[in-house]
């Protein structure tokens, strides 16, 4: 048995593609499914993580730091990282998915200066550092900025 060949259990899943409370016939009419009487089966039933008042518990647990909604996550490689191209390629952002360099494309991918680089290579990429546009430069290859 493997992860991937997992299934739930034959006829442990049930549809949730009725309609609710159209009469007896549909087999979900009068109480729609709710049961009889109680807190649940009135309008305004509590909320996601309602506790009955007690102090919710993502409310218990300290919260620690600061999450910038608007921050961008930028994937950045290294010049020593593109010498596994051939010289003369065209290295895009599609082609390091491709060998393996960077796992994700995130937001974007930024080319850094660390590193030498031996091959005219045609570099595009979201951004680039000054030393490593002009290390790639050098040597007869081109960054462009997609």
């Amino acid at each position: 048995m493997e992860l991937s060949n997992l299934r739930p259990a034959e006829g442990s899943k049930h549809s949730d593609n009725f309609r609710r409370g159209r009469g007896h016939g549909s087999g979900n009419g009068k109480t729609a499914g709710k049961g009889h009487k109680g807190q649940k089966a009135r309008s305004g039933a509590p909320r996601i993580g309602f506790e009955g008042g007690q102090m919710p518990l993502y409310r218990r647990i300290p919260k620690r730091g600061f999450k910038n909604r608007n921050s961008k996550e930028i994937i950045a490689i290294n010049l020593s990282e593109l010498e596994k191209f051939d010289d003369g390629a065209t290295v895009s952002v599609e082609m390091l998915l491709a060998e393996g360099v960077i796992k994700k494309t995130g937001d974007g991918v930024k080319i850094l200066g660390n590193g030498e680089l031996t091959k005219k290579l045609t570099v595009q990429a979201n951004a680039f550092s000054a030393s490593a546009a002009e290390k790639i430069e050098a040597l007869g290859g081109k960054a462009e900025v997609i």
